[in-house]
């Protein structure tokens, strides 16, 4: 297992940490490509990278980018859409090219030719440099949930009720308003970027941090299949890291 823990014992530590990687990625790759995640955990390390390039420390004029997933049934313009959720949080505020964001088409009336669009602009790019993801409480990395393909590609993947209470808080805690399908990145495309950076805090996370890292490998635990990977970073704070046995 190459499964480098990095733990930090501060939120400003942890968010230097992460912009650090994405930032030397960026630095070096001629063409970068960037998988990039939605949700509570990345924003601090989004707006770290934005300072640095109103600071002029970074430029993202050459990265293209694909985003691990998108709900079902939302207009781009709903402010929880991961389309409107990436230019507010990232894309607006810095200088990657519009023409190289991309996104799963979650508007499409027919998912599976939105899926198969997305796959072709991924065999199109070629290796992914750096996947940056996050963690599920029951395991799953972009929305790829428990029992899904480990060779699996993007496709229309029917959200846990479990994942929908968990982001029920970012539609006014309403379960009805969750969407209950998205677009996501299939495990196999994911296992295939060069390096991957797994973002977790706070001590939620850490029982499925546990499990995905120091349980077996099982589609059960999606995350679990990044014990199989060559080279992952898994960035925790000290509650995240709290239930992992110690080397």
């Amino acid at each position: 297992m190459s499964i480098k823990f990095d733990v930090r014992t501060s939120p400003q530590a942890w968010t230097q940490a992460a912009a650090d990687i994405v930032c030397q990625t960026v630095r070096d790759n001629e063409r970068p490509v960037l998988v990039l995640p939605t949700g509570g955990t990345p924003v601090p390390m989004y707006a770290e990278l934005v300072r640095r390039y109103r600071a002029g420390e970074i430029s993202f004029q050459k990265v293209t980018s694909f985003n691990l997933d998108e709900y079902v049934g939302l207009e781009r313009s709903h402010p929880e859409s991961y389309y409107s959720f990436m230019h507010r949080n990232f894309f607006d505020a810095v200088d990657v090219p519009a023409e190289n964001i991309h996104l799963p088409d979650g508007r499409s009336a027919h998912p599976d030719e939105a899926c198969a669009a997305y796959n072709a602009m991924l065999d199109e790019v070629g290796a992914v440099d750096l996947a940056v993801l996050g963690i599920g409480h029951n395991g799953h990395i972009g929305f790829n949930e428990p029992g899904a393909d480990p060779a699996g590609r993007t496709h229309c993947e029917t959200l846990s009720l479990q994942t929908r209470q968990a982001n029920a808080r970012f539609f006014e805690d309403d379960l009805d308003k969750v969407p209950t399908h998205a677009l996501t990145m299939g495990l196999g495309d994911i296992l295939k970027a060069k390096k991957i950076l797994l973002l977790a805090n706070g001590e939620a996370k850490a029982a499925i941090i546990r499990k995905a890292f120091q349980g077996p490998v099982t589609r059960e635990v999606p995350c679990s299949l990044l014990q199989n990977h060559p080279n992952v970073v898994v960035l925790l704070d000290e509650g995240a890291a709290s239930l992992l046995e110690k080397a």
